[in-house]
């Protein structure tokens, strides 16, 4: 059998019926349960929330970080608050000194 005869001979053939394979797209490709459609609401929900609440937090965000506007817009209750541990601490130093403890004579 020469060369020609055996490119004739498997061009002449009839194909085999191949089962029609659509690249993996069955019957069902494409189409979306409902639970689908719920999660997608779900996730659109969830987004807008916390778009929301990243821009409720970026408002409070001073423009600038300047310490000195900071301090002076501080509300006076912090500005006491500062304030009391140093005023206290010093009539404890001083109570300390007075009494001495049981273990101490005078």
């Amino acid at each position: 059998m020469s060369a020609t005869e055996a490119v004739t001979y498997v061009l002449a053939q009839t194909p085999v019926p191949v089962t029609p394979d659509p690249g993996g797209q069955g019957e069902d490709f494409g189409k979306s349960s409902p639970v689908g459609l719920v999660l997608l609401v779900v996730f659109a929900i969830a987004v807008v929330f916390l778009i929301r609440s990243m821009t409720k937090h970026l408002k409070k965000v001073p423009v600038v970080f300047d310490e000195q506007k900071a301090a002076a817009a501080a509300p006076a209750r912090v500005k006491r608050a500062e304030a009391e541990p140093a005023e206290e601490s010093e009539p404890e130093a001083e109570r300390s000194e007075a009494k001495p403890g049981k273990g101490e004579a005078s």
